[in-house]
């Protein structure tokens, strides 16, 4: 199964995405950590795109549609993928339409506010890009990765003012990718519970599986 999950940044797009991974036994495609894994190891792609993921811009498409491309070749992608994070823009979406047929595009949705407060407590792991959240999902050790035992870090595009920047070109750019969708018949809306293990289980029921 080919599934896309869209949604505001800090939707909780990326731990949805490790749910539905388990469930179905499909690679997580993230151009997030995808990018952020290229800015770390200095990469030319990294330079480029440091100054758009520190001012909560989106990169051009041209750069995240190349990065895509490459990573949906490989072979565990063989039977289905989730992209998360990905398409972002109209113009990415009909860049994947020319190279893949999605299966169900799932789109969370949760208010403005919630997102903010939500994000400012979100830490991520440097090393293997796990997400926690302080109080809705804190690491079993403070601090502390349960994966790889990493120092947990605040991403600078996790910082309040930079969220609501990221939140106006959200619903600027990537808004219409919800119309996009569901004039394909292939939008499956779900409304964000309070809890991961509540958003969990709608979007279980949502993707019947």
């Amino acid at each position: 199964m080919r599934l896309i999950l869209l949604g505001a940044p800090g939707a909780g797009k990326g731990t949805q995405a490790d749910f539905i991974k388990d469930k179905l036994e499909i690679p997580v495609v993230s151009t997030g950590n995808l990018l952020r894994s290229a800015m770390a190891h200095g990469t030319e792609l990294g330079k480029k795109v440091t100054a758009y993921m520190e001012s909560g811009s989106l990169v051009p498409d041209e750069l995240v549609i190349d990065l895509v491309k490459e990573r949906i070749t490989q072979d565990d992608c063989a039977k289905g993928l989730i992209f998360d994070g990905f398409p972002r823009t109209v113009a990415q979406a009909e860049a994947l339409d020319q190279v893949m047929k999605v299966d169900a595009v799932i789109f969370l949705h949760v208010e403005d506010d919630v997102i903010v407060k939500r994000m400012s407590g979100r830490r991520t792991c440097p090393e293997c890009q796990t997400t926690y959240h302080i109080v809705s999902h804190p690491p079993k050790q403070e601090g502390i990765c349960d994966k790889c035992g990493s120092v947990l870090g605040i991403r600078s595009d996790d910082n309040p003012e930079v969220v609501r920047q990221r939140l106006a070109v959200y619903h600027k750019q990537t808004e219409p990718i919800v119309k996009y969708y569901e004039a394909q018949g292939l939008l499956k809306v779900v409304e964000c519970e309070p809890t991961i293990e509540g958003t969990s289980a709608l979007v279980e029921k949502a993707l019947e599986v």
